[in-house]
């Protein structure tokens, strides 16, 4: 499935200020680049680094006054449909290392509070079929409601005020799947019927599959089609895998996104 994907970024630096910006679909075996150009002020240099688990990358820029980035790319996304409801959980001892962490408790995602409404919603399931579950359980009970969450909001605000936005979705689902022992991460990404269009975010889960185990994309708002969506990066959470982190103060002057297919 060919993409073209466009997003603007405009932000104003009163003084030099060091970002770390992360907003270009990563080259996988799961996605082509067909082509990619980012435009930054002709002043402004960049320094690219590997982002988190070698999905993409990040890059650093130092700008000072208005600043206007622009990414325009064609992404060919090749990632074969799977039943995920299908698949067995990996048994904890059989995780790859750099998988274990997302077992774990992250900034926006305490998972080990969800525990016990974890076993008592979800029983006598275990691994895709549980993720299923979880999945259809907050589509059927959150409200997505732009606006009503904001970058401090955690999985366990969004689970109380049952609304949000996708980061608050992929959130609860990443909390309630570490909860049940599942390995489970943060995704940003660009899918075409996302609305209103923007930056999406999903889950991804591992589970089992004939080579040991792999990361299978999950999402809980139900708008992005895992054969439609260009993955930008990953993480324990969104603190992770911001499209914009700032050291110091910025003003946010506002973006825009349009993923076509």
């Amino acid at each position: 499935m060919p993409l073209a994907i466009t997003a603007t970024l405009r932000f104003t630096a009163p003084q030099r200020v060091d970002c770390l910006l992360q907003c270009e679909a990563a080259a996988t075996g799961e996605q082509r680049i067909l082509s990619g150009v980012t435009t930054l002020p002709a002043a402004v240099p960049i320094t690219r680094v590997a982002a988190q688990d070698g999905v993409g990358e990040r890059f650093w820029i130092s700008p000072e006054g208005d600043c206007r980035i622009t990414y325009e790319a064609e992404v060919e996304v090749v990632r074969q449909a799977v039943d995920f409801a299908a698949l067995a959980q990996v048994g904890k001892p059989d995780l790859p290392g750099e998988v274990t962490q997302y077992l774990f408790d992250s900034r926006y995602c305490a998972a080990e509070s969800f525990q016990p409404f974890v076993d008592s919603e979800f029983p006598g399931l275990a691994g895709g079929a549980r993720v299923a579950a979880m999945r259809d359980w907050i589509a059927q009970h959150f409200s997505y409601v732009p606006g009503i969450s904001g970058a401090h909001t955690s999985a366990r605000d969004s689970f109380v005020e049952r609304r949000g936005v996708c980061r608050d979705y992929a959130h609860v689902l990443v909390a309630f799947a570490r909860a049940a022992g599942i390995p489970a991460r943060y995704a940003s990404c660009y899918a075409p019927d996302v609305t209103p269009q923007d930056f999406h975010a999903i889950a991804e889960v591992f589970l089992a599959d004939d080579a040991g185990g792999r990361w299978v994309p999950v999402d809980a708002t139900g708008m992005a089609d895992p054969q439609a969506t260009a993955l930008i990066g990953v993480g324990r959470d969104a603190a992770d895998v911001s499209f914009l982190t700032s050291f110091g103060f910025v003003r946010f002057d506002g973006h825009k996104v349009s993923v076509e297919r």
